[in-house]
């Protein structure tokens, strides 16, 4: 078993430029999966791929055999060292594979059939007027478990009346059923801010997709307009944020003054990415926030700022100044209020703040919203199960390592993203009105 986990990790590299690319262990091997397609497997005979035409032709001296008794014949793989021949046959292979059936998604297609559901056909403000329903929350992760509720998340037109006349609509919350329906218009709001809550519902997978209009589609197919570096703070900074309240949760008075002081520090780091969006004109000063040596007698290192401002207007500097502030203020309070959660939650809480590091750096990185995290599902269930949790409640060092390994690889992509500071609004506003235009020419069908 240990050779062929070998094998799995040689065969991932060889196919990591494709993406969409997964394996799980089954039956003593793996199975391989490309675009949630079964396409392979390791068994005993080694690497193995399904027996297509395009398999055949990139390999026509592999002889077909069964990779176990009363198994269909599948071709040996004799080109695993030649990676892009590798990566070739398995793109040509997936027009042939059939479709992995979604269990799931037929599952909850017909949860919505239920009475407790009828808001979403009933409602003027949904019913035709909706384009896209899906999956939130775990499922849409890959980390749910037996206790996971079903979150549905959406997006409704605004109506006529809503663009041209006197009503408004912004969104559709039912507590029942955990679901929310975001108006077109806000949700082109949250987006351009890139907020992780809705961002997401752009990053489904396939089979999360409750339901899909053409005009959902076509706001999936734009994602890229509404991806900027604002990511860093909206996902990094939340996720950084809700590391520290973890951390005070579980042993604030335990922990050394010189780490509470870095802890608050990279707090305000993250933190200052939206200072310098909304307040800074900087080619008159600059702002330094930075840890050293205490002047306190009873710290080791505490934060320390130096401002060099010429002619800066005294409101932005407040503004600047409290929010600063609030963020050393709300250290303390945050660890008072979260300090009686039990561990499961505090288990999904870690989960999650793993998990919007793993998302920020893809949109930096490669310009993509994954919200289902196949390579790292093990990892964040395993978190979810306290695998990572000491038995007085507090999280092992590994813990820690894994953060802070995955703050390391955001600061990098954060120095080398591609990204735009900020979406073009222009070519939004041209998506959004070709939009609005079809609701008030009524050519939404």
């Amino acid at each position: 078993m240990a050779d062929y986990k070998e094998l799995a990790s040689y065969i991932m590299d060889q196919l990591a430029e494709l993406g969409w690319v997964r394996n799980i262990p089954m039956m003593g091997g793996y199975v391989f999966y490309y675009k949630e397609k079964i396409f392979g497997g390791i068994y005993e005979d080694g690497f193995m791929v399904k027996d297509t035409k395009a398999a055949r032709a990139c390999m026509p001296d592999s002889e077909a055999q069964p990779p176990y008794k009363g198994a269909k014949p599948m071709l040996p793989v004799t080109i695993l060292e030649d990676r892009k021949a590798l990566q070739e046959m398995v793109v040509a292979m997936e027009p042939e594979l059939p479709q992995r059936k979604q269990k799931k998604s037929r599952k909850f297609s017909s949860v919505l059939k239920k009475a407790e559901y009828d808001f979403l056909r009933e409602d003027p403000h949904l019913g035709k007027s909706i384009i896209l329903l899906g999956l939130g929350g775990s499922y849409s992760y890959g980390t749910d478990n037996e206790n996971s509720d079903m979150d549905i998340r959406g997006v409704t037109l605004n109506r006529k009346e809503d663009l041209i006349g006197l009503s408004a609509f912004e969104q559709y919350v039912d507590d029942r059923t955990d679901t929310t329906v975001y108006g077109f218009g806000k949700m082109i709001t949250l987006l351009l801010n890139c907020n992780p809550n809705t961002l997401e519902l752009l990053g489904l997978n396939p089979e999360h997709y409750l339901y899909l209009h053409d005009l959902g589609r076509e706001l999936l197919e734009n994602t890229g307009l509404f991806l900027s570096k604002r990511a860093i703070q909206s996902f990094g900074g939340y996720a950084d944020a809700q590391l520290r309240r973890l951390q005070n949760a579980l042993a604030r008075d335990s922990y050394p003054q010189r780490e509470k002081e870095q802890h608050i520090f990279n707090s305000v780091k993250n933190a200052m990415y939206d200072f310098r969006r909304r307040y800074e004109r900087f080619e008159n000063g600059s702002i330094h926030i930075y840890t050293d040596t205490a002047v306190n007698p009873q710290f080791e290192t505490e934060l320390f700022v130096d401002t060099n401002l010429t002619h800066y207007p005294l409101r932005d500097y407040k503004n600047i100044w409290n929010e600063m502030h609030n963020i050393v203020r709300d250290y303390d309070k945050i660890g008072k209020r979260n300090r009686k959660k039990d561990d499961n939650h505090l288990n999904k809480h870690a989960m999650h703040l793993v998990r919007l590091f793993m998302m920020a750096i893809d949109i930096l990185e490669k310009g993509e919203v994954n919200t289902y995290r196949h390579r790292e599902r093990e990892l964040l269930l395993a978190i979810r199960r306290g695998e990572y949790q000491k038995e007085d409640g507090a999280f092992r060092d590994e813990f820690y390592e894994i953060v802070a390994d995955y703050e390391k690889k955001l600061d990098q992509a954060a120095a080398w993203t591609n990204l735009p500071d900020e979406p073009d609004k222009s070519r939004v506003q041209e998506y959004v009105m070709s939009v609005n235009e079809k609701v008030v020419k009524d050519e939404v069908r």
